[in-house]
């Protein structure tokens, strides 16, 4: 078996490799501009196993390894950052830490979705991208009517709107600003509208997104992005993980009698904790018992504190339904246990 600890960057990859039956090691330093390519192909017919650290700029060299039959680990970059003993770093050393740990079987690997999923979370991603440029463009509208002494919100863009702000006088380059963004915006609207279809439709494929959608305040895309990110709910034991594993934990700095925390930590997807925090404020609005939560929590720590403490329930709420296979009807029937002795995070404690 040839093991092969892979340090890569986006135009090379610096490799340390051991054959395990004749002992024969080797160091390479490998351009990708196809010498990388022409190495693995010309490996002998033996079990190959590559190991590297989670990056991206890296599919070619997933569908290249896919395509050998070769086995690849992608391993936890910050775990293995913590294995570095030597205070020296240089490539060599990381392909030889990473190879180290491979031989050693200590090697963190984590979850890595599948092609179906990675190409259905780019339909996400660019919806949000999208989402995030119309928003810049009428913000930016917005500060235009409100140099020319108009305030009206949401009601700038409903018909009389448009045609107050069209109608302002401005000079010749302010007027051209108004112009593009106005265009800009009305090609957006119609793109966005489509992948929000796209979305729909694609959710008709994800059962689990389908359970989800029954709770209030979930729609399809916050239910689909849950289900591709979150993956497996089995490998995650309870939701605290859940939370930790979307940044909505809070940082925390603890020594002896000491507790510090601070605000979250922002790790896992921006896209999921936006969602969250989108989806929980309709929730609220939706749901009287988490009403009356969000308002306790808004008076004493404050709107935003109250938002983010929202979001995580919710994403706690639906990893439990997903992990269960339920809906919510069947949650408010069986689930509906929060602060109850034996319980724990709204399911019992033998279910987990």
């Amino acid at each position: 078996m040839i093991i092969i600890g892979v340090d890569y960057h986006p135009e090379f990859q610096q490799i340390a490799s051991v054959d395990t039956d004749t002992g024969e090691f080797q160091e390479k330093r490998l351009a990708h501009s196809g010498e990388a390519e022409k190495f693995y192909r010309a490996l002998p017919g033996k079990k190959v196993r590559v190991g590297m650290e989670a990056s991206g700029h890296a599919r070619w060299f997933e569908r290249l390894l896919a395509e050998l039959q070769f086995e690849l680990w992608i391993g936890d970059a910050a775990e293995i950052r913590t294995k570095r003993v030597r205070k020296q770093k240089t490539d060599c050393q990381d392909a030889q830490l990473i190879l180290r740990l491979l031989l050693e079987d200590r090697f963190p690997r984590i979850w890595v979705p599948s092609w179906e999923n990675r190409d259905v979370r780019q339909l996400l991603w660019h919806r949000h991208r999208m989402v995030q440029a119309r928003t810049r463009i009428m913000n930016q509208l917005q500060a235009v009517a409100l140099n020319e002494g108009l305030r009206c919100k949401k009601r700038l863009w409903r018909e009389r709107g448009r045609q107050q702000l069209e109608a302002f006088p401005l000079a010749p380059q302010a007027s051209r600003r108004r112009r593009d963004l106005l265009e800009l915006l009305d090609r957006l609207n119609p793109t966005i509208a489509q992948l929000s279809q796209a979305i729909e439709q694609e959710v008709e494929k994800w059962p689990a997104a389908q359970r989800l959608m029954t709770h209030p305040g979930v729609g399809a895309l916050t239910a689909l992005a849950f289900v591709l990110i979150i993956g497996e709910a089995n490998r995650f034991h309870c939701g605290k993980q859940v939370a930790s594993y979307l940044g909505l934990v809070p940082l925390e700095e603890s020594s002896g009698n000491r507790r510090r925390l601070g605000h979250i930590t922002k790790q896992g997807s921006s896209m999921m904790r936006f969602l969250l925090v989108e989806a929980a404020q309709v929730t609220v609005r939706s749901v009287p018992e988490w009403r009356s939560k969000y308002f306790h929590l808004m008076l004493r720590r404050g709107r935003k504190t109250a938002k983010v403490a929202m979001a995580r329930r919710l994403a706690v709420r639906l990893y439990w339904m997903m992990r269960q296979g339920w809906d919510y009807e069947q949650w408010t029937k069986f689930g509906s246990h929060v602060g109850q002795p034996g319980h724990r995070d709204g399911v019992q404690s033998n279910t987990e």
